[in-house]
């Protein structure tokens, strides 16, 4: 097999309609295969709504359960579509050698989906006027003249973060609202665009650049770096998930673009959707199950007290702590409240971790 050309995604269908950033991604994970003359070319299609199947090369005879026949012809009109979307189809043969190029169909839909609802925006809004664009403390607005395509070309929204995490389970409804309200700033390296005590109130995706995460632990030890984010990596979650203060600086190291959602349309259309809350008996029977309780209190808490079996998953160490867990696991997080777990089960979930939150914390259960 040989990787799709890109080429091929302006002729077939519905893909021609996809950001060019999207054909780029589709033609990474495509393969071109060949089948030889009188093969049936969806015989590996064991579930053949798992994948559309499409002709490149070659003739094949399609057969109804009408009795009809007809020859399917490479560069035809109706090659533009998938061979096995119709229906009524009986048999499909190969006349010639012919190659053909699968597409899953889910990871298709995403894109469509993601594509068709950030265009239906941009369209509401062909330039940027003075003022739309968000603001930093320093007055700042992003230089564009005309709004870029970051929701179909940023890394933010990559089909490996549409397929998996928060956003995979954003609804429909939810996407659209989120790209009429996200705004595009420009910033410089060496901005502080968060500050540790500060009050939450952005969500950010990186579009492009460098940002370095810090965090005074004592005021007599030097400022600990705790991470590096780039190009798709998200911030400031932790502090409007928790309805807290922010728990650590965030630097520009380079300059780059951020997107931002405030605090309100965060939890409007984020956190609340995404954040899913099970009470106790429900936490105990998925535990039972094989889910795994997890502590998000401070090290010195889990040490004085804690649930039997549950794994220590402080909050503040939570992003260099969650690399070691064993992802195909569901997680069930606690803390006293449920405010911290709420802001960790984000986190955990921009990652793809299958998390729920014990409703209440451990103090409504004492």
């Amino acid at each position: 097999m040989t990787i799709a050309n890109l080429s091929l995604f302006d002729f077939f269908e519905p893909m021609a309609k996809l950001s060019a950033a999207r054909k780029k991604e589709l033609a990474e994970v495509c393969y071109i295969e060949t089948v030889g003359k009188g093969i049936d070319p969806l015989r590996m299609n064991v579930t053949k709504a798992s994948q559309l199947v499409y002709l490149i090369k070659g003739n094949l005879g399609l057969s109804f359960n009408n009795d009809k026949k007809l020859v399917l012809r490479a560069g035809s009109p109706a090659a533009k579509h998938p061979i096995n979307y119709g229906s009524g189809i009986k048999d499909i043969i190969a006349l010639t050698e012919v190659e053909i190029m699968r597409v899953d169909t889910e990871l298709l839909d995403i894109m469509m989906t993601w594509d068709q609802l950030s265009s239906a925006v941009l369209s509401q809004h062909p330039v940027n006027k003075p003022g739309e664009l968000a603001k930093l403390n320093n007055s700042k607005l992003a230089e564009n003249s005309k709004p870029k395509d970051w929701s179909q070309e940023t890394r933010a929204f990559s089909v490996s973060k549409l397929q998996s995490g928060v956003f995979s389970r954003l609804p429909a409804a939810n996407i659209e609202q989120m790209f009429k309200r996200m705004t595009l700033i420009d910033v410089d390296a060496g901005d502080v665009i968060i500050e540790q005590g500060a009050e939450g109130d952005y969500y950010y995706l990186i579009e492009h650049g460098t940002a370095v995460v810090s965090k005074v632990v004592d005021s007599n030890l030097p400022v600990a770096v705790l991470a590096e984010l780039s190009g798709g990596e998200a911030f400031g979650e932790e502090a409007l998930a928790s309805d807290n203060k922010r728990s650590a600086t965030v630097t520009m190291k380079t300059d780059g673009q951020l997107l931002r959602l405030n605090k309100k349309d965060f939890v409007e259309l984020l956190k609340a959707p995404l954040i899913t809350q099970i009470n106790r008996a429900e936490a105990e029977r998925k535990v039972a199950e094989g889910a795994v309780w997890a502590d998000v209190r401070m090290a010195s808490e889990y040490n004085y007290d804690h649930l039997a079996g549950a794994v220590s998953l402080p909050l503040s160490d939570i992003r260099q702590l969650m690399q070691g867990l064993d992802s195909s696991k569901t997680y069930v997080l606690y803390c006293q409240t449920g405010r911290r777990s709420s802001a960790a089960a984000f986190i955990m979930g921009q990652r793809g971790f299958d998390v729920v939150v014990l409703a209440g914390g451990t103090r409504l259960h004492e």
